[in-house]
């Protein structure tokens, strides 16, 4: 639990006294509240330990439930502070935070990847904590020697099995396929030997049907193809294309780059066109080994709060024929060769008949190409 310098919180117990229950509340092992079921016996901080004036006129104990109000808190304050009923015990970490660096909202699709930053280095002085709502999910210890997150940080809460990441350097949290069940506020709180220090995201996730995650084309042989992200392209953001998890172009910041020849195993060789300003991939022509899935990796970076990672896929299936490029280059030569053939017959036959020149029956008779009883003498 976080609290700004100067506010006010209140530590519920979720009971209601009763004359066989007595409440005790203790910071780090002092006692400085106590109330009886009956109500004989109250007392606040000096009351309860004389001497103690930490929170000398700044308590304030509900005599109903037996819930605990410390008013204008201080740095001094932050702690463990530890609910005693009989036969039930209660505690809370409760920590005042002297800055607080701002509240970031943060909007993300279903399925996608969220990091939110620290933007401090983890040294040995400092203690870094996240908590979501009132439950702790990660933590990290300045020199490493601890470090729990979601289920190692509290037993029996499974909501982020296996889906948080913890950055050793930074503190840093990535959430991993995010849920609309991952939406709500997530408390950042840095500790150290002088000063408490904490920062808020308000996450809000997005429901997205498959229709706009994987993306179905078909496309004929030869014909060009475009795949786009649906989105402009921030000089900031980072994009990366696979094809059947080969990696085959990229934007980093104001650089792109597709792949060569070797990474590509010369498969588009010469085929490939990247849209610098849309991330938009174009295969120039597309041959039946082109099918298969082509992955869109998308990383939004906002400034030094938050980045998201997005993965948006297309299944792409090119038909044609089945014919090798050479075997119908081949087919496309004979057909040249062939009506070329038949255009120089059709010339010769017609230039045959436009000079033989007629022949006379004498003519036919002194040549002998004639039958015999219709020549004339």
């Amino acid at each position: 639990m976080s609290v700004n310098e100067g506010d006010s919180v209140t530590l519920h117990t979720g009971v209601e006294t009763k004359h066989q229950e007595e409440i005790k509340w203790y910071f780090n092992s002092t006692r400085i509240a106590q109330i009886s079921g009956d109500l004989s016996f109250i007392c606040t901080d000096v009351q309860c330990n004389e001497g103690t004036e930490r929170f000398r006129d700044r308590l304030k104990l509900d005599h109903l439930t037996g819930s605990l109000t410390i008013m204008n808190t201080r740095n001094t304050d932050s702690g463990e502070y530890k609910l005693l009923i009989i036969n039930n015990n209660k505690y809370f970490n409760m920590y005042i935070i002297d800055r607080v660096s701002g509240v970031d909202t943060v909007s993300v699709n279903e399925g996608d990847s969220v990091t939110l930053i620290t933007g401090v280095q983890t040294n040995q002085q400092e203690e870094i904590k996240w908590y979501f709502s009132i439950t702790r999910v990660a933590k990290i210890s300045g020199d490493l020697s601890y470090i729990c997150t979601d289920v190692q940080c509290n037993e029996g809460t499974e909501r982020f099995r296996d889906r948080l990441k913890l950055d050793h350097r930074t503190g840093s949290l990535t959430i991993m396929n995010i849920r609309n069940t991952d939406s709500g506020e997530y408390q950042l709180l840095i500790t150290s030997d002088t000063s408490n220090s904490g920062k808020i995201f308000n996450v809000t996730v997005r429901g997205v049907s498959a229709a706009e995650r994987d993306e179905v084309k078909t496309v004929e042989e030869g014909e060009s193809v475009t795949l786009g992200p649906g989105v402009i392209n921030n000089p900031n953001d980072e994009m990366t294309w696979y094809f059947n998890e080969i990696l085959i172009a990229e934007i980093t910041g104001d650089q792109s780059k597709i792949c060569t020849d070797d990474q590509c195993d010369e498969r588009f060789r010469d085929r490939l066109k990247l849209d610098h300003l849309t991330g938009s991939l174009t295969n120039t022509n597309t041959r039946n080994t082109d099918s298969g899935e082509y992955k869109l990796l998308i990383i939004i970076i906002n400034s030094s709060s938050f980045s998201i990672t997005t993965v948006k896929r297309f299944n792409v299936t090119v038909t044609g024929s089945g014919l090798s490029s050479g075997a119908v280059a081949g087919i496309v030569v004979a057909a040249v060769v062939l009506l070329v053939f038949a255009a120089a017959v059709f010339y010769y036959c017609r230039s045959r008949s436009h000079t033989e020149v007629p022949q006379t029956d004498a003519d036919a008779a002194n040549s002998g190409n004639c039958i015999p009883l219709t020549c004339r003498r």
